[in-house]
Parts: C-alpha cells; structure tokens; sequence
C-alpha cells in the first residue's frame, strides 16, 4: 500500500550512543546543535526535536558533559545506562527511548567521522520518497589504511556469502521512521547485530553516501580484537552456514578416509607397513585440528542459544534525562 505523503517539520531524535566521549563530545553537541539551528530555521524539523546522548557506562566525564549540555540547552536530552553494555546496546536503548517521543530517528556515532551533512540526504529521502529507512553508506574507504580497507570490505562481503542481508559500507549511520523502529523493537534476540537486523523489518528503504572523516579527538573504541568479534558475532547471529560448511567439511574427510584405507591395505599387501610415520602423525594433527574447531564454531552457536534463552535485558535505563 502506498504510504500518504508525510508533512514536513517531524519531530527528529538524534540518537547518540557515547563511551568515553569526553574529549570530542562538546565540539559534537556544537556542530549538531548549529545543525538542528539550520534545519528547524528551514522548517525541515520541528522546534521540539532533540539530541539524545546516551552514556554506555563511561569511565570519565561523559555524563558530566552531558548533564551539563541538558541543563543548558533542552534540545539535548540524556540517557544514562546502569553500566556498560556495549554500542549496539546503548544505541537500541536511544532508539527504543526516543520511539515514545520522535516521529522520526537518526543514529550516528559520537567521534563526527560520520559527516552531519548526510542529514539532508536522508531528510530529502524521507520526506520526498517516502522512505522509511534511509542507510548512510561510506562513497569511499581512501583514508583507511590497507588493513583496515582490506579487512572491512573483506567483512561486508564474508557476511554476504554467508546469506546475511547486509548493506555493502554501512555502519550505524541511518534514518529511521516512527514505525520502522516499532518494528525494530519487535526483535527480542539478545545477540544485537543492528546492520543484520535493521533490513529485516522490512519497508521502503534507500541509500544516501558521504565522505567519512578522520577522528576528531580522542581514540578508537573498536580495536582490532573488538572488530573480529563484532564480525563474529555477526555472522553466527544471522547464518547457520558456518555449521553447514563443517558438515560438507565431514563428508568430504569421511570420503577421503577411504583413499587412506585403499592406500594402507595396498601397502599391507606389498608388505610396506612400517613407512608413513610422517602422514600418520601429519593425519593425526589435522583431523584433531579440524575437531576443535569444528567443536568451537558449535560451542559458538550453543552458548548464543544460551544467551537468548535465559532473556536477560540488553539494557537497563539509570537516568532519563529529557523536556518533552
């Protein structure tokens, strides 16, 4: 069904997830906050939006900054968790939050790599398109280094290999609508993996790119040690092939088992038994290798039915900072 055309000036909800902010986060809320000035003098948004910063459990003076910038100026409202449960966590937390009061939602990290700009993209793709999810997606990965290039892209194209449903250079930039992050709160995993998840709820989507940034201050929260898990937890919480490949990978060493057996009864019958010390252990090694391993992608897969069976909250809400 065709959506009506929407009005424009919607109540937008910035959602900004923060840990350990405290040396970007003031020239942050400057550039928004002159942002929102542009926008709301255009009529693009309504007077009453605002800037949600939610503190994941920081260790410095995060959520100083942030108490001090709501006292200040209501346009910035914010969310405190109870400790720290990661970004994917703390930016459901702002979503979920922000659904009860926004018509519209837009995430982006707090280190303004992601460009402001964007936001008239994805405004323009909102109100004039009617679209409901509106993805931002890097034009180009030239200031990475070739690890990190290499690595990343390397990523988005294992996950789709995998049959993950993911868009190729997209982080957690996006524009959401009111009823796109009802139906993402309908998602119940535990195992949050929000750029596997967010395609799934479905409805008109589009793409808007933009030149990502360096850092502005402070240092990376995703090492590499968090990537390679974030990309793990990725591909195990939306594909069952690796368990699939470990199959195929059964069958195949089972077949080739028989070669070994043909190959050893041919040297019984020569009398050439004692030779092949060096392929035994070899075999031995490999098949014990290939077992752990396999055991270990299983393990994987077990200990996330772990997690999502006890249903544990994936946040729990301290403070809620906000002038509705």
């Amino acid at each position: 069904m065709p959506q009506e055309p929407r009005p424009e000036g919607q109540r937008l909800y910035m959602v900004i997830p923060c840990y350990n902010e405290e040396e970007v986060l003031p020239e942050t809320a400057k550039r928004l906050r002159q942002k929102y000035d542009t926008l709301i003098a255009a009529g693009r948004i309504a007077k009453n939006s605002r800037i949600l910063l939610v503190n994941d459990g920081s260790k410095d003076r995060t959520w100083e900054i942030i108490e001090r910038l709501h006292g200040s100026d209501p346009v910035f409202s914010g969310i405190k968790l109870s400790r720290n449960r990661g970004h994917q966590n703390a930016l459901l937390a702002g979503l979920l939050t922000a659904k009860e009061h926004a018509d519209l939602t837009i995430s982006m990290d707090a280190d303004l790599q992601d460009d402001i700009g964007v936001i008239d993209k994805f405004l323009d793709e909102y109100y004039q398109n009617g679209c409901d999810v509106v993805y931002g997606v890097r034009s180009s990965r030239k200031k990475d280094t070739f690890f990190k290039r290499a690595t990343a892209e390397g990523f988005y194209k294992f996950m789709r290999l995998m049959g993950v449903d993911i868009v190729f250079n997209h982080a957690d930039c996006r524009l959401m609508s009111h009823r796109a992050v009802e139906g993402l709160g309908e998602f119940r995993e535990v195992n949050l993996f929000l750029r596997g998840v967010v395609p799934l709820v479905g409805y008109k989507s589009a793409v808007a790119t933009y030149e990502r940034s360096e850092r502005f201050a402070g240092e990376s929260k995703y090492p590499l040690k968090k990537m390679l898990s974030f990309a793990f937890d990725g591909i195990t919480s939306f594909s069952i092939k690796p368990i699939r490949l470990i199959t195929t990978l059964g069958v195949l060493i089972f077949l080739f088992s028989f070669l070994i057996l043909l190959y050893a009864l041919i040297r019984w019958a020569t009398g050439n038994t004692v030779e092949g010390w060096t392929f035994l252990i070899f075999s031995i090694w490999m098949l014990g290798g290939i077992q752990l391993l396999s055991l270990g992608v299983i393990g994987e897969y077990v200990g996330k039915i772990y997690a999502e069976a006890k249903a544990r909250p994936k946040y729990i809400i301290e403070t809620f900072l906000n002038e509705d």
